[in-house]
């Protein structure tokens, strides 16, 4: 294990933080707000810390596979231990493990909250937790690779650990390259959204922290209402918006190359706008007699399906009150998630197609016992380690899942508060159902039950194997 480079790392992770914090500092200013004060301090001191870390690159610059998992794992939860600071020195988190919670959902783009009233809260704060979501949503440690020197491959190794997705490719041969075409687009996006917004009449402050709640799929409103007491247009901006970010973005790559037929051939693009189009009309059917007129049931039922089937979590209705039928279809879509290489978390609809394409090969492979199947991903062979890798996230997925809620059963709360509590945190989404719906919040929850859930968010956010491989005992064994 090469410690001094993954300490490397961290101490750049945690530069990027202090810097990022001073954004704070400014919100503050130009409200005339105390804890302006306690954001200065906090970033200075962490600025100083991530200085003396990285002030000597180590001689031994390679990352392998294990360093490159243990330094993301470790880039997270520095990212949430650190983060968290600030909630509590300004006063209005008066627990250290609720408002690592806060944060740590915030950096994995989760959108749960321990808060029941939000709009009490500074307006430094609001946009720290805001602005969380969009340092997370693309991953600190791309914008880290655009910073530190290295060998390609080694950087690779930590573009692997960090980006979502069965299967990471360099969108060009440079790695740096690639991560810095990826925040090009992220943040032309982003941009794009903030003045539609503006344009829209939303408050200025309101477009940039819904902005970077969808930009990075995670969900901090800073209203109570979430996002309900926005127009019906601004509603709609929000919705096409959500999608758009659920989408992989090697997508809009090749749409900015050109390549506009590769673009929509892609088959986990359109299978994934197929399911948010189907979920949407089944909900918006089964729903209809809730809503007074087909316009608001159809934009109810659009936005609060995309909303979580891209893992953001934003609500404008309170689905803990839909019927069975669509409670179950929103379940499903926690679960299935958005795509790969997206800022969204879940299962992916990426493996979701790689899994029905490998039962069908099975199956036929029991029909025709002498034939050969390759399962092919837009017109591409996939090579078996990679479906084998699947079918270990998919069990390990299970099984995290089965544990989590066996852990929060001891709080007593019911079986569907604590399924769906694992789902939305596991699955980076934010609201449940029952006692943790969107109009709810996570605060009845035990420090146990919180400590595992901030687990789930993390390991969602990192598709489990980085923070899994912090407990498995190989990992820290020397290499022999």
């Amino acid at each position: 294990m090469n410690v001094s480079m993954v300490i490397y790392i961290l101490g750049w992770v945690m530069k990027v933080e202090g810097a990022c914090m001073l954004l704070p500092c400014f919100i503050a200013g130009i409200y005339r707000e105390r804890q302006g004060l306690v954001y200065l301090v906090c970033a200075l001191c962490f600025l100083l810390l991530g200085i003396l870390l990285t002030y000597k690159r180590p001689s031994n610059d390679e990352i392998f596979t294990k360093e490159g998992m243990v330094a993301v794992a470790g880039s997270w939860l520095v990212l949430s231990f650190i983060g968290a600071v600030p909630f509590v020195a300004t006063g209005e988190f008066t627990r250290y493990i609720d408002a690592l919670f806060e944060i740590a959902s915030g950096f994995t783009t989760t959108g749960a909250s321990i808060r029941g009233n939000i709009e009490n809260l500074c307006h430094a704060t609001l946009f720290w937790r805001s602005f969380s979501h969009w340092i997370g949503g693309m991953g600190v440690l791309i914008f880290v690779l655009m910073l530190i020197p290295g060998r390609s491959g080694s950087l690779m190794n930590l573009m692997r650990a960090e980006s979502p997705g069965y299967d990471v490719t360099k969108i060009v041969p440079r790695i740096r390259e690639t991560a810095k075409i990826l925040y090009k687009i992220y943040m032309a996006l982003t941009l794009v959204q903030i003045i539609v917004l503006l344009l829209f009449k939303m408050p200025w402050f309101d477009a940039v922290c819904i902005t970077f709640g969808t930009a990075g799929t995670g969900g901090f409103g800073i209203l109570n209402s979430s996002c309900a007491a926005y127009t019906p247009a601004q509603q709609i901006i929000i919705t096409v918006f959500m999608a758009l970010f659920g989408i992989n973005f090697a997508f809009f790559y090749l749409i900015r190359t050109g390549k506009i037929t590769h673009a929509f051939k892609m088959e986990e693009v359109r299978v994934y706008v197929g399911i948010l189009v189907a979920a949407g009309l089944l909900i918006g059917v089964d729903t209809a007699y809730l809503y007074k007129t087909a316009g608001e049931t159809l934009r109810t039922s659009f936005f609060t399906v995309v909303s979580i089937m891209t893992t953001t979590g934003f609500s404008v209705s309170d689905f803990n009150l839909w019927p069975v039928l669509s409670k179950y279809v929103l379940i499903i879509l926690m679960c299935i998630g958005a795509c790969a290489g997206s800022t969204g978390g879940g299962m992916k609809v990426s493996r979701l197609i790689v899994v029905m394409k490998e039962n069908r090969r099975t199956l036929r492979s029991h029909i025709h016992q002498q034939g050969v199947y390759k399962i092919r991903m837009d017109g591409r062979a996939l090579e078996e380690s990679t479906v084998s890798m699947i079918n270990l996230f998919l069990f390990l997925y299970i099984a995290t899942f089965a544990l989590s809620v066996l852990v929060l059963s001891f709080d007593n709360f019911t079986f569907e508060t604590n399924f769906t509590a694992v789902a939305a945190t596991l699955n980076n989404i934010g609201p449940g159902l029952a006692s943790v719906g969107p109009m709810n919040n996570y605060g009845g929850f035990s420090d146990l039950s919180k400590i595992v859930l901030i687990f789930d968010m993390i390991a969602g956010r990192l598709e489990l194997f980085p923070m899994l491989l912090l407990f498995y005992p190989g990992t820290w064994k020397k290499s022999i």
